[in-house]
């Protein structure tokens, strides 16, 4: 989501202020850095950067700092960096044109409704796009800042999702990515009058458009995953046969504690559901440690899923405090040091899986789509379900459709070679 806020900010500052993106920040006349605060870590990476770049710009050019970070910490920001020349938050992207011009501005409101914006359009691929399909997020995760920083949920009419998918697909994209906090709660809010279509149809319509090859999307929440959501992915072959879906934890009761809305036994249910509809899918999750007690046999549940499910990819992270959340208050924490072991536990289980997995790959043929050149001659693209393969190869490659047989094996990407 963060890359595609990038993209329409150089896009409104390409077409109305007359920038280039420059691949040396020394050359710059305007450095943005867009941030995160899901985590704590990115949050005081920020101001270490800002003196970085504070020391090396060049004579006169601006620094802005945008996103969820300047969401919440607003003018802060200014009083602990200011050098730093505007401050942009994460609903109020459309902005940055205006802010520009207004030396130290805050512009940071989170009810502003960007659902029906004409963005100018720059896109950092020719061969995928990233759409917006909403904004904000009306979920109340008791860890998570994100409707603090990016307000309410409102969905984007379906009627502009196909008109700029059209856009893409004409200019040469084969796959576009929809992107939402939570993607199949498509359709529960708009900020006018709109026809109500839900997530499973808006992928049925984005499916029947000529030229459009392949539709990914991030990130759904477990808890909207009803029979028809699951039977349309399965079933529609422009659909990707790959699925994010976060557990956060496996315990029943930290799920209730962290707001989560589901069971250990509803999400089991559903991916175990999913599997048997679409066994060549894919799935990978999130997972938090450490939350506000979490005990060992909370612990054991969520590592009693990873071992049922057999995650082909798993973000796992410890827990951390965010402000504006309710677990911020929350008194029965975890101790670190346990929280670090069930870390290195869970990843390695996670690894050791994803090993078992990649081992019976080689010989496998699989239809990649390469967008990307790597060093060394290079060039990389992703299966259908998401798996990521590099093969020797040029810039011919790029935008095209190859069946590639995997010769060797990595844990984040595979080799091959191309046969068809």
């Amino acid at each position: 989501m963060n890359a595609r806020d990038s993209e329409h900010m150089i896009a409104e500052l390409r077409e109305k202020e007359g920038y280039e993106v420059v691949d040396n920040f020394l050359e710059a006349d305007l450095i943005l850095i867009n941030t995160c605060s899901v985590r704590e870590r990115p949050v005081h990476k920020l101001f270490s950067e800002l003196g970085g770049f504070n020391k090396k710009k060049k004579a006169g050019a601006k620094i802005g700092v945008c996103g969820c970070t300047a969401s919440h910490l607003g003018e802060e920001i200014i009083k602990k960096a200011p050098y730093v020349n505007f401050v942009l938050g994460a609903r109020n992207v459309s902005k940055i044109t205006q802010v520009l011009h207004k030396d130290k501005a805050v512009e940071i409101d989170i009810n502003y409704d960007e659902s029906e914006f004409a963005f100018k359009d720059f896109r950092s691929s020719t061969y995928k796009a990233y759409i917006n399909i909403s904004i904000g997020c009306d979920k109340s995760c008791s860890f998570c800042i994100v409707p603090k920083t990016r307000g309410e949920e409102i969905s984007i009419p379906d009627s502009l999702i196909l008109q700029e998918a059209k856009k893409v697909v004409n200019a040469g994209a084969k796959e576009i990515f929809l992107l939402g906090q939570n993607v199949n709660n498509y359709g529960r809010r708009f900020s006018g009058e709109h026809e109500k279509v839900n997530f499973t149809e808006l992928l049925r319509r984005l499916s029947k458009l000529e030229g459009l090859e392949r539709i990914r999307f991030t990130s759904p929440h477990p808890f909207h995953m009803d029979d028809e959501f699951l039977e349309e992915f399965s079933k529609n072959p422009k659909v990707c046969k790959s699925m994010h879906m976060p557990l956060q934890s496996g315990s029943t009761k930290v799920l209730k504690d962290m707001k989560r809305g589901y069971s250990k036994e509803w999400f089991l249910n559903r991916a175990l559901k999913l599997k048997e509809m679409c066994p060549e899918a894919t799935i990978s999750t999130d997972v938090i440690v450490g939350f506000p007690g979490e005990s060992d046999a909370d612990f054991e549940d969520t590592l009693d899923i990873v071992k049922q499910i057999k995650f082909d990819q798993i973000f796992s992270f410890k827990y951390s405090p965010r402000p504006h959340t309710e677990a911020e208050l929350f008194t029965n924490v975890v101790d670190d040091e346990v929280s670090s072991v069930r870390l290195t536990t869970l990843q390695s289980l996670g690894n050791d899986i994803l090993d078992e997995k990649n081992a019976t790959k080689i010989g496998t043929v699989y239809k990649v789509y390469f967008e990307e050149l790597l060093r060394d001659y290079f060039v990389s693209g992703k299966s259908d379900n998401n798996i990521l393969v590099k093969v020797k190869g040029s810039d011919e490659l790029l935008g095209q459709f190859r069946d590639v047989k995997i010769t060797s094996i990595g844990r984040t990407i595979l080799t091959g070679e191309v046969v068809a």
